[in-house]
């Protein structure tokens, strides 16, 4: 077993049911599949234990949901095999973002809207999930989606990235996941999170409520660092608020997490039932066009 596999432990196989329950059309807005039938990219930074759509689903049931949104994961680079024979599995109710290269024809971006996905992920921590040789490269081909509804989905730092404000003026939406990427160390008004906050409430800026244990200072639940950010997007922008599982929690460098514990978080970050309705149903239900 190599090091890249031991720094990737599995999801917890046993999720329990969670105490919070999950309103109508509620979306997992941010998982991934693996297995190793699909083969990874050389290029990646972590080797993942299995984790196939049958064990998803599981964690669908036990949770209550049926909706989902995956998310391509930079171990398989621009190979969106696997994500999308999860997809085709139960098309009514899933949807996908993809990695692709600017080199993409305009027919394998049509055939990829027909497959479910509607928008594409550019990994800016992970070279690996990098699929563009620069940010202009990605602004450029933000045009060429344009005309299909899809929007650009973002792994950055958003407190240290010097082009954040070009997230904003793309001609299609963004989506940034956990919360930002910021450590909750370097706190809620740090002045590159406060910009990053401004930006959200213009509306063109989607925030994922995903991964708090990617960003905490805290190695076990509640993660009660985390609730100030939620705090702050909520107050900014409730309507451009997003949450999802990171299933199965890939090179979590924290004590794995039953998922039925990080859904109560939840509770927390989402305290009155009107907008759990909003940002767990609604606000997907728009972006990803299940409604």
């Amino acid at each position: 077993m190599t090091n890249k596999e031991l720094s990737c432990p599995p999801a917890d196989p046993n999720p329990r049911a969670p105490t919070i329950k999950a309103p109508p059309g509620t979306c997992d807005t941010h998982a991934h599949v693996f297995e190793a039938r699909f083969p990874y990219s050389p290029r990646r930074g972590y080797t993942p234990p299995d984790a196939p759509y049958e064990a998803y689903r599981h964690l669908l049931d036990r949770l209550g949901l049926t909706r989902a949104v995956l998310t391509q994961p930079s171990a398989y680079g621009t190979d969106n095999a696997a994500m999308l024979d999860a997809v085709a599995r139960d098309p009514a109710n899933m949807r996908a973002v993809a990695a692709v290269d600017a080199e993409a024809t305009d027919e394998q971006l049509r055939a990829l809207d027909a497959a479910g996905v509607r928008g594409i992920r550019v990994n800016l921590v992970d070279k690996g999930g990098m699929p563009f040789e620069s940010f202009d490269d990605v602004e450029r081909f933000a045009s060429r989606i344009a005309p299909m509804a899809w929007h650009i989905e973002y792994l950055v730092h958003v407190h240290d990235f010097p082009e954040l404000d070009a997230l904003a003026r793309m001609p299609v939406d963004a989506v940034v996941g956990h919360f930002g990427y910021m450590p909750t160390s370097c706190g809620v008004d740090h002045p590159g999170y406060r910009h990053f906050l401004k930006l959200v409430e213009g509306g063109r800026i989607w925030v994922k409520l995903t991964a708090p244990y990617r960003i905490t200072a805290y190695d076990d639940l509640p993660y009660e660092d985390v609730e100030p950010l939620a705090r702050a997007l909520r107050e900014a922008r409730p309507d451009r608020l997003l949450w999802g599982s990171d299933w199965p929690h890939a090179i979590n460098r924290k004590p794995m997490a039953n998922d039925g514990d990080l859904f109560d978080l939840i509770a927390a970050w989402l305290p009155e039932e009107g907008l759990r309705q909003q940002v767990l149903a609604d606000n997907p239900g728009r972006l990803y066009g299940f409604d």
